[in-house]
């Protein structure tokens, strides 16, 4: 059976967050890599009140049996409430870099955060 690789999508409340988790999440090998967009600019209502917030934007690359542990790791180490966490499944790709992505999300023994 072929391995199915997602991309998660994650917005972080800092740099500084996103940097830190993202780090844990590729030494780790829950994930092959992490793009972190360092400002967008949001716009929500939250609570009802409308809210414009500096954040940045991190993008995942795994393997989809790691979403879980990823999206709890996520959840316990980040400063929002309800962050955003989505993923999307990679159809394809050339061939060399999802063979790269299976071998750099091969678990070893994790470390803490």
């Amino acid at each position: 059976m072929a391995e199915e690789f997602i991309e998660i999508h994650w917005t972080s409340g800092t740099l500084d967050e996103a940097r830190r988790i993202s780090r844990y999440l590729v030494q780790e090998r829950y994930v092959a890599c992490a793009q972190i967009v360092p400002w967008i600019e949001s716009i929500s209502l939250w609570n009802g009140q409308l809210e414009t917030t500096q954040e940045s934007k991190i993008v995942l690359k795994t393997r989809r049996e790691h979403y879980d542990k990823i999206r709890e790791i996520i959840e316990q180490n980040c400063k929002y409430e309800v962050p955003e966490i989505t993923w999307f499944k990679i159809e394809g790709g050339n061939q060399s870099y999802m063979n790269w992505l299976l071998e750099s999300t091969t678990l070893i023994q994790p470390q803490q955060v």
